[in-house]
């Protein structure tokens, strides 16, 4: 064989394994390709097993879907358009919507995908699965569960109370809003409305975070949420984990208004709607991490009520609403790096700017002091059932397990995406 030929087989064959060993940590056969300095195998194995509620069985198909077939998630580049596909060819393979059909209960109404216990919003927290399972499914099972998503959509815009400026409660018995609720019944209205070609129904979804924000949004407050408005339970506190409820909430809207087809927007004027929206989300997410960020912190992480340094017990650093709303920073940091990823904060920041600063921060902290243990448990989370307990959780909260799930799959993205 010739030298030259030689030479050249030998210089392709190393670029190639090269650009394979670059590759290799983010093949799409290893979810877990990055160490975040805890064991984050053992920290997803909990998030999956400890769930007994509607949200958190809504929370945890989410994150499974992130972390396992990331391509058909919002976050994925081409969501809406590979999916048809992608369910089809990989029926019995899809975590996230195995598990989700494992633990919905078929129903009606407000109750169409689970018993939600007089919540407006947490059975919806399962619509998005309920939707792909639609597709997934064979023909008539796969209805039964398209239809239920159906059900829950209708409910919630055509039946459930609202406060005066027309914010969807998400209680069924009287007005109530809670900060939960973006978390929960928004994202399913984004997404169905992009799977039936709504805009309208998209459009709701965005304008109903928008009045959540004219009443939720605290004076004084620095751009953060209270937690509950209304009888019987109010409360006026900024409670860490409500705004990471929010701002996660928000980030998977506006990634659908991004990721949803051009066909969707049609006109001139649907066009300019869908920029307005992209702006006025990426606003309000910001505002949120920016009063977080500006929170003081303990030992590592935010607070259970952001603002609370007294000695009452209900500030202490918790990781239910610090790893969302790093999750948060992550992601944004890739939807709009424009903004989420510039270093034009200060010298208080360094590397890749503020955001990704802060989210780097929780979880490095995470992997320090503890707050994972030997068996994957993340602490001190809140009491996922009494946010104003003031003994800090040491039992595994199931949100609290996804979460930092979530922060980790966020990274792992952004990685991928040469942001991070």
């Amino acid at each position: 064989m010739p030298r030259l030929l030689v030479h050249s087989l030998v210089f392709l064959s190393t670029l190639f394994a090269a650009q394979e060993g670059f590759a290799t940590p983010f093949r799409r056969s290893n979810p877990f390709p990055l160490d975040p300095g805890f064991d984050i195998e053992q920290v997803a194995a909990l998030a999956k097993s400890l769930p007994s509620h509607s949200w958190e069985f809504g929370t945890a198909s989410e994150t499974l879907l992130e972390l396992y077939d990331p391509e058909i998630s919002v976050f994925g580049s081409s969501p809406f358009s590979v999916t048809p596909g992608y369910l089809k060819s990989h029926r019995g393979k899809i975590r996230s919507l195995e598990y989700a059909k494992s633990v919905i209960v078929l129903g009606t109404g407000v109750n169409g995908l689970a018993d939600g216990d007089g919540a407006v919003g947490d059975p919806a927290s399962l619509g998005v699965s309920a939707v792909l399972l639609g597709d997934y499914l064979a023909d008539e099972e796969g209805e039964k569960y398209f239809n239920a998503s159906v059900g829950e959509v209708e409910y919630i815009v055509n039946e459930a109370p609202r406060w005066e400026n027309g914010a969807i409660s998400h209680r069924v018995e009287q007005p109530e809003l809670w900060s939960d609720f973006i978390y929960m019944a928004p994202p399913l209205l984004a997404y169905y409305a992009v799977h039936t070609a709504n805009l309208t129904l998209l459009q709701e979804a965005v304008e109903q975070c928008g009045l959540y924000r004219e009443v939720m949004q605290v004076d004084n407050g620095n751009g953060l949420w209270q937690h509950i408005l209304g009888p019987p339970i109010p409360d006026p506190g900024l409670w860490s984990t409500g705004n990471a409820w929010v701002a996660a909430g928000m980030t998977r809207i506006l990634a659908t208004v991004m990721r949803a087809p051009a066909s969707l927007y049609k006109s001139y004027k649907h066009k300019q709607w869908k920029e307005e929206a992209i702006d006025s989300l990426t606003t309000w997410i910001q505002e949120i991490l920016d009063g977080a960020i500006d929170s003081p912190m303990d030992n590592g992480l935010l607070r259970n009520y952001l603002d609370d340094v007294s000695r009452d017990g209900h500030g202490f650093g918790e990781i239910s609403g610090s790893t969302l709303l790093a999750s948060v920073a992550y992601r944004m940091a890739v939807l709009r790096s424009d903004v989420f990823a510039s270093s034009n904060y200060g010298k208080r920041w360094h590397g890749k700017g503020k955001y990704i600063d802060f989210a780097n921060g929780i979880r490095e902290a995470m992997g320090q002091d503890g707050h994972i243990t030997s068996n994957g448990t993340a602490i001190p989370a809140v009491n996922p059932l009494g946010w104003g307990d003031t003994t800090p959780y040491l039992f595994g909260s199931p949100e609290g397990q996804n979460f930092v799930v979530l922060m980790y799959v966020a990274w792992r993205d952004c990685e991928k995406a040469g942001i991070c």
